[in-house]
């Protein structure tokens, strides 16, 4: 034996057409007695199954003929699902029921619900009720043109339908005509039914709508004596309140009225669409779902409950019932967005609105929500506020400290007025952004150094600001590029490159830039800032002073027992002519210390006194030191060379004196200067020529041997143009000795006039005689030593 579980409909319900199981069923109210509203097919084998009503939901009789026909198709029972003999649906009574059904196969029973709901049917308008052959009875106490009746019709309003009271009404049995009007309202003749008792009358009505459609029926009116007073309410007026969460069906007041066997209905609003009485208990049930977002106009319903006897009709009592329906909290209000996750830069101005949250409470649409913002972190000054629905920036957002740049946390609670009170919460994340808003700066700086400086020198370092966090991350570099100082771009250090001179450029000014370095990827974005390094160059003492001429040579007559000025010694720094302060001192040739310095001047003494001795001449080669002064460090000095002839007194001196200058009577000796320049080659000049001419010697041997001692003569005679300068007197006595020491007294007297203007750049020893000259490299003009 198979069956499906329960919620296979329950047990295995399924409709034949559809092979699907029909939870709810929707029916029409056209649907009269007898009618099939469902197939249903069941699947049981081995046994026969049972299907059977166990209750219905509001109370009703409709459905108490629910039978299973046994009939098999292809092993599946079918059965038919069918109103009972006394079945009026009627959709403004009651719209919904609630079947549950048992279902029995063999020792398996199964239970489940069955949803049936009533469909309008704009076309059908039915004769219901008491219209058919009703009797209204009515007190004969009744107000003048009161309502006695109401007509349901369905739809009455919808197809137009008009309702007419057909049969007479004529006097003296009727005390004046009955009147009903389009909404099928029965009124009381408007004279009243006063002294009409116990009187009945019949009222043939008449409804006609559409094209040619209509019913009728007859209503019977029945007067009564007074009321006896046996049947009261409590209170005339009555509220309650009710929940709109009640189902159809559900018990909403009980009322009760004094009397004997009574009997309850409602006379308005007729019909209810809500509400229902029980004409036994006067237990009002609501009729259809109260939810008020559908249905606003549930929320307030005036209903007129009349008590009767049921034995006496006229004994009657109305009871007004307020029934106040309140709205039930099951959705919390929706928003929005419903998550706010948003970033905003630090430069956001306060009052800025974030976002404007929409929400809305789906049971009450109309209804007014509270907003509540709730601030999670960081700690401190809320930065964010509410105002109304709008989220705002409520204070000063900061990045530029430690620790300032966060994340804002907080929640928007929106609240209903609802009970119980529901609520939405909104995680609301705002991230803020650093802005780079500062440019970086750094301050001027002052650097010294000497200008002997090697490269990679370290000078300073520039130290670059900056106010955006994180502070100070900047890199340094210089337009331009310089191509004696570099600047490191990450600590600033300014190191040297290139050599310093302080006697070309004393001071040199770098410009360095400051460009911060906050990661962003558009350069555009990046701030920079520039200050200047200014550079001192430290004088070092790198340059050696430079006598002019570096080579003297002169003649001098002394006078016994007095000193004479010789010369001038001249130097100077030409890389520095703004250093003046030098000293002097002899440091070669002064041999019997006949020579001493006086300053930067050259002064013989002759410590000799009285009458002179005859002496030969003589010649002094001095080397005299020049030392630069003052307090730079080191101390740097030249020689220069300075050869003084000196020539004893003599009476003939004056007379035969070449320079034709008169000797003063006092003694005074004339001092004749004559500066030559001479050349000395370097030694391995000299070297090369010796292995060259070595080489020439080896090479062409005996037969270039005559050549090369004339060769060797040319080399140690003058060239013509120097024969033509030298003096006549050298010239006769070359070959003596007396002519040799006599050369240098007459060479010096003819010096001033025809040797002066000679250049000497050369220095060099006769091979024959063994004294040294000088000799000019253009001329070939000599001068002995």
């Amino acid at each position: 034996m198979v069956l499906f579980r329960p919620l296979a409909l329950l047990l295995a319900l399924v409709v034949a057409d559809r092979h699907c199981l029909p939870w709810s069923v929707s029916i029409s109210e056209r649907q009269g007695p007898g009618a099939v509203f469902q197939s249903l097919s069941l699947n049981c084998s081995s046994h026969v199954p049972t299907l059977k009503l166990l209750r219905v939901r509001p109370p009703t009789t409709f459905f108490d003929a629910l039978n299973l026909s046994v009939t098999t198709w292809q092993g599946t029972y079918m059965g038919k699902l069918t109103l009972n003999n006394t079945a009026r649906l009627d959709t403004l009574a009651v719209s919904h029921y609630e079947l549950q059904l048992q279902v029995t196969c063999g020792t398996l029973v199964m239970e489940g619900p069955l949803s049936v709901d009533v469909q309008r049917d704009p076309d059908h308008i039915q004769c219901a009720g008491r219209f058919i052959s009703p009797v209204i009875q009515v007190p004969e106490t009744v107000t003048p043109g009161a309502r006695l009746y109401t007509l349901l019709l369905p739809d009455l309003r919808l197809q137009g339908a008009q309702i007419n009271i057909t049969s007479a009404q004529d006097p003296p049995h009727f005390p004046g005509p009955f009147s009903i009007d389009g909404q099928g309202w029965l009124q009381a003749p408007a004279q009243g039914l006063s002294g009409q008792a116990p009187k009945t009358f019949r009222l043939h009505v008449l409804v006609t709508w559409g094209a040619g459609r209509s019913c009728g029926g007859t209503l019977t009116v029945r007067v009564l004596s007074a009321p006896s007073g046996r049947v009261s309410f409590p209170e005339r007026h009555r509220s309650i309140t009710i929940p709109e969460d009640l189902v159809p069906g559900s018990e909403v007041v009980q009322v009760q009225a004094r009397g004997l066997d009574v009997r309850y209905e409602i006379l308005s609003p007729a019909p209810c669409p809500f509400f229902s009485i029980g004409p036994a208990d006067g237990v009002i049930r609501t009729t259809g779902p109260l939810d008020l977002a559908l249905a606003p106009g549930a929320a307030v319903t005036v209903l007129q409950v009349k008590a009767f006897e049921r034995l006496q009709p006229w004994a009657s009592v109305q009871l007004e019932l307020t029934v106040n329906v309140t709205p039930v909290n099951r959705w919390p209000p929706r928003c929005h967005p419903a998550l706010l996750v948003t970033q905003v830069p630090e430069t956001v101005p306060v009052g800025t609105v974030l976002s404007t949250f929409t929400c809305a409470d789906r049971d009450s649409p109309a209804s007014t929500l509270d907003y509540q913002l709730r601030f999670h972190g960081p700690p401190g000054l809320p930065s964010l506020c509410l105002s109304g629905r709008a989220l705002k920036v409520n204070a000063t957002l900061d990045c530029d400290t430690p620790g300032a740049c966060f994340q804002l946390a907080a929640s928007v609670l929106v609240f209903d007025g609802g009970q119980p009170p529901m609520t939405t919460e909104v995680p609301v994340l705002v991230t803020v952004t650093p802005v780079n808003e500062f440019s970086p700066a750094c301050a001027p700086r002052v650097f010294r150094v000497r200008e002997d400086a090697g490269p990679r020198t370290l000078l300073g370092s520039v130290a670059g600001t900056d106010r955006d966090y994180p502070h100070d991350r900047v890199q340094y570099s210089s337009p331009g590029g310089s191509a004696t100082f570099a600047v490191d771009h990450l600590s600033g250090e300014v190191r040297l490159l290139g050599p310093l001179d302080y006697e070309q450029q004393r001071l040199h000014r770098l410009t360095v830039l400051v460009t911060d370095q906050r990661g962003d990827r558009d350069a555009a974005h990046r701030r920079s800032g520039s200050c200047t390094v200014t550079i001192e160059v430290e004088d070092v003492n790198d340059h050696a002073p430079e006598c002019e001429p570096p080579f003297q040579e002169l003649t001098i007559h002394t006078s016994p027992g007095r000193s004479s000025e010789v010369t001038k010694v001249s130097c100077r720094v030409p890389q520095e002519p703004q250093r003046l302060a030098f000293s002097y001192s002899i440091v070669g040739g002064n041999s019997q210390s006949r020579f001493s310095l006086r300053g930067a001047v050259l002064v013989h003494s002759d410590g000799a006194a009285g009458p002179p001795l005859l002496e030969q001449p003589r010649t002094y080669e001095l080397l005299i030191r020049a030392a630069d002064a003052g307090p730079s460090a080191p101390h740097l000095s030249t020689t220069a060379t300075v050869i003084v002839h000196v020539v004893p007194w003599r009476a003939s001196t004056a007379a035969t004196s070449t320079h034709r200058a008169t000797v003063p009577s006092a003694g005074t000796p004339l001092l004749v200067t004559d500066t030559e320049a001479f050349w000395q080659p370097e030694p391995w000049f000299v070297a090369a020529l010796t292995v060259t001419g070595a080489l020439l010697l080896w090479t062409l041997g005996w037969i270039l041997s005559g050549l090369l001692r004339g060769s060797a003569r040319g080399l140690q005679t003058p060239s013509k143009p120097a024969q033509a300068l030298r003096l006549s007197s050298i010239r006769g006595t070359e070959g003596s000795a007396e002519g040799s020491t006599e050369a240098p007294k007459t060479e010096t007297q003819q010096a001033p006039s025809s040797i002066m203007g000679l250049h000497f750049d050369g220095r060099a020893q006769d091979a024959r005689t063994g004294r040294d000259y000088l000799f000019s490299t253009r001329t070939g003009a000599r001068r002995w030593l």
